[in-house]
């Protein structure tokens, strides 16, 4: 039977949860805030128990350097300082969770992103499946036969997508493979990334079911005349594809967008025992929770992480097998909205 990797994207879920819990205002007895450490940490419990993970990666960015913002300054350099609040929860969250026996990445220089695509390939060179948990769409290009994306939504775990190659296209009408030409012509405003101007979703999609690539429709705007584009897209598009400064946002949006997959995540796929794989000890788990006071998923997170039924803390319990659920057995499962 086929395993399931589970890599996380960190940043993504204590972002969210952090703005979806605000209102809790829950923090430990020392005044430590953790209710998007909670949030995060219920997410992450839900989708080990909804794909029956042999294995889980968490991603985290780099907080202190980025190569993209050294090599191009004007990357995400709009964005107004972290929340004081969110800033030591994002730490805080690296620390929990590591503790706990989760395996934690925090690349050098890099994001939560590169951590997710590194580990896709290391799944797939391995023989494995991975399901990729984020909740923002940057990850629909890492889609494949062997990588879907459960992609976080309001309602939770539950009522989330699993995104394959054909969800995709059902729901945004491309390719994964087509996905970051797509985003580049588009330009992301929460990034600080300008696109090619004029050219938005629905343009964006009929551009790339025509040509295939956006390459393919400059070459026909600097060979042809842009017969086909104007044909297909009209003639201002053509205009549109011939802007130099589009050429180049896009170019350049290509570069950011795309995730590196040679990152040494130290996971232990291969072995019987090693970095990533489940279950985690028992007491280990148990502890982490307890120091931030996260008692109420001391439960959940043993039966989950450990299968210790009763949630009690002690020696470690061995992990019951996962249902044998093959992953595409899984996909036909799920709802796309």
């Amino acid at each position: 039977m086929t395993k399931t990797l589970l890599a996380v994207d960190g940043n993504s879920l204590l972002h969210r949860s952090f703005h979806a819990l605000a209102g809790t205002e829950l923090r430990t007895r020392d005044g430590r805030p953790t209710w998007a450490v909670k949030g995060a940490l219920s997410q992450i419990l839900g989708a080990v128990d909804r794909v029956a993970a042999d294995a889980v990666v968490i991603g985290f960015d780099d907080a202190r350097s980025s190569r993209r913002k050294a090599a191009h300054p004007h990357y995400k350099a709009h964005r107004t300082d972290k929340h004081a609040d969110l800033v030591t929860q994002l730490a805080l969250a690296v620390d929990v969770f590591g503790a706990a026996g989760l395996h934690v990445v925090t690349p050098e220089g890099f994001e939560a992103d590169d951590v997710l695509a590194s580990a896709a390939s290391v799944a797939t060179e391995a023989g494995w499946h991975t399901v990729v948990c984020t909740s923002d769409r940057d990850a629909f290009a890492l889609i494949t036969e062997t990588t879907s994306v459960l992609r976080i939504i309001n309602g939770g775990v539950e009522a989330s997508p699993v995104l394959t190659p054909a969800r995709l296209r059902i729901l945004l009408g491309i390719d994964p493979w087509q996905y970051r030409q797509y985003a580049a012509m588009r330009g992301d405003a929460s990034d600080n990334l300008t696109g090619i101007r004029g050219i938005g979703e629905k343009t964006g999609v009929a551009l790339l079911n025509a040509f295939g690539s956006v390459e393919a429709a400059f070459a026909d705007v600097d060979t042809n005349d842009g017969a086909r584009v104007a044909e297909v897209l009209g003639k201002a598009c053509v205009k549109k594809l011939a802007d130099a400064d589009g050429r180049a946002a896009f170019w350049q949006n290509l570069e950011l967008m795309t995730m590196r997959t040679d990152l040494d995540l130290g996971l232990g796929l291969g072995a019987t025992a090693g970095r990533g794989l489940l279950p985690v000890d028992a007491q280990v788990l148990h502890d982490a929770l307890a120091e931030t006071e996260l008692h109420s998923l001391q439960w959940l997170a043993s039966r989950v992480l450990t299968s210790g039924a009763d949630g009690a803390p002690g020696a470690v319990v061995a992990r019951a097998p996962a249902p044998v659920r093959a992953p595409a057995a899984i996909e036909d499962e799920l709802t796309l909205f």
